[in-house]
C-alpha cells in the first residue's frame, strides 16, 4: 500500500485521523472515501488505494475519531454494534458532512473533487452532494437513509443499492428512484447490503464491478 494515516484538523478543532493516498499515474483529481460504520478498516484502506491506482489522492477521514480513536471493527458481533451505535447514537452525521467539507477544501487546489461513501458513509456522501461546496460529483453505495432523505443533489450524483438488502426496503429505493431527485441517477443492483465488500456474505462481483464502473464514468464525466 502506498497510503498512510496522517492527521488533519477539522472545523471543529478536533484532530483526526485521515488516510492518504497519493495518484499513482496521471492525476485525475482529488477523492474524498467516506467509510462505512466499521472505521478506516483493511477493505477502506484497499479502497483508497484502488482509487488511487486510477488517479485520484484520496483522503478518507477516520470520522469516529473524537468518540473512539482508532476504531475498526469487524462486520459482526460487538464490532458491529459499537458501529451501529456510534453512528446512530453519539456522533452526529452533520459532523461527518463537515468533515468531508474540510477534506473537500484541502483537495480543492490542485482540481476537481469528488465523493464516494459506503454504508454510513453513503448516507453522508449524499448529504454531502446537497450540502458540501466544491464537489464535482458523488457516488453513494446503499447509504440507510439515503431514501428518506428531503435533501437533493446540488451536484452529479448516484446512488447504489441492493434489491434484498435487509436494512434498506426496495419499495423506498424505487420511490426515490420514481420521484427522479434533482441531479441524481439510482441503480439497483441484484444484491444484498454491502454488496462492493469482498469481506461480506453479500458480496456481489458482478454489481460491485458495474458500480465502480459507473462511478468511474461518472468522475470522468465531471472533469475526472
Amino acid at each position: 500500500m502506498n497510503g498512510s494515516m496522517i492527521r488533519m484538523t477539522m472545523a471543529d478543532g478536533a484532530e483526526i485521523g485521515v488516510y492518504h493516498a497519493e495518484p499513482q499515474g496521471e492525476r485525475r483529481g482529488g477523492l474524498v472515501l467516506v467509510q462505512e460504520i466499521f472505521g478506516i478498516t483493511d477493505h477502506i484502506r484497499d479502497l483508497c488505494e484502488g482509487f488511487a491506482a486510477d488517479g485520484y489522492e484520496v483522503l478518507a477521514p477516520a470520522l469516529f475519531d473524537r468518540e473512539a480513536p482508532g476504531f475498526e471493527a469487524a462486520y459482526g458481533g460487538e464490532g458491529l454494534q459499537r458501529g451501529i451505535e456510534l453512528s446512530r447514537d453519539i456522533h452526529p452525521i452533520e459532523t461527518s458532512v463537515a468533515d468531508v467539507q474540510v477534506c473537500v477544501d484541502a483537495l480543492r487546489p490542485k482540481g476537481p473533487v469528488f465523493a464516494v461513501g459506503y454504508c454510513y458513509g453513503g448516507s453522508v456522501a449524499w448529504l454531502a452532494a446537497a450540502r458540501v461546496e466544491g464537489l464535482a460529483a458523488v457516488s453513494s453505495y446503499y447509504g440507510r437513509l439515503v431514501p428518506e432523505s428531503k435533501e437533493a443533489p446540488k451536484v452529479p450524483t448516484i446512488a447504489h443499492f441492493g434489491r434484498h438488502d435487509h436494512g434498506i426496503p426496495v419499495e423506498g429505493v424505487e420511490a426515490l428512484a420514481a420521484a427522479e431527485p434533482a441531479n441524481a441517477a439510482i441503480y439497483i443492483y441484484d444484491a444484498g447490503h454491502g454488496f462492493n465488500s469482498d469481506r461480506r456474505d453479500d458480496y456481489s462481483p458482478e454489481a460491485a464491478k458495474l458500480a465502480r464502473e459507473r462511478t468511474l464514468e461518472l468522475f470522468r464525466a465531471n472533469g475526472g
